[in-house]
């Protein structure tokens, strides 16, 4: 494989998978353009643990199961097999990554030196679906790279 020559984007496909019908859409269109442009394609998945307060001194107790990263791990794991069963993916290589922090703070990290960055809109439908989440809108603001937007109910 070629050196990356400094500040020359990756020929990789950052793509945001969180297990909405709108992360499948966005891994199928990304591992359609992976295919064309011959870049390989890096499923990232952020996670937080939920605290809750336990007393009236407030301290604070985590909400998430104990397993919360396999759970994480299953979750990425179905959406990505899922979407492997419905598109051709020869010849591009996926990469699974789990990150602990905020799914756009993550995400527009995970841009700087991608090619592209991909997720999915909620497409909650009528006047609603028309707005952009707040994870699309942060990394279409402030992501590093080109940002694909795709809305799960629109053919990929």
């Amino acid at each position: 494989m070629a050196r990356q020559a400094a500040g020359e984007p990756e020929n990789r496909i950052v793509v945001g998978v969180e297990g909405s019908g709108g992360a499948r859409a966005a891994l199928r269109w990304a591992l359609k353009e992976a295919r064309h442009r011959g870049a390989f394609v890096d499923v990232v998945t952020a996670y937080t643990t939920t605290y809750v307060p336990s007393s009236p001194d407030f301290n604070y107790l985590p909400l998430d199961p104990i397993d919360l990263e396999a759970e994480v791990k299953q979750m990425q794991d179905n959406v990505i097999d899922t979407v492997l069963a419905e598109v051709d993916s020869e010849g591009v290589e996926i990469r699974r990554r789990m990150i602990r922090g905020r799914a756009a703070d993550t995400l527009i990290a995970e841009s700087v030196d991608a090619a592209m960055l991909v997720v999915g809109s909620r497409g909650r439908g009528g006047f609603r679906g028309l707005l952009l989440g707040s994870v699309s809108q942060q990394i279409a603001q402030h992501g590093s790279c080109p940002v694909v937007i795709v809305r799960p109910d629109l053919p990929t």
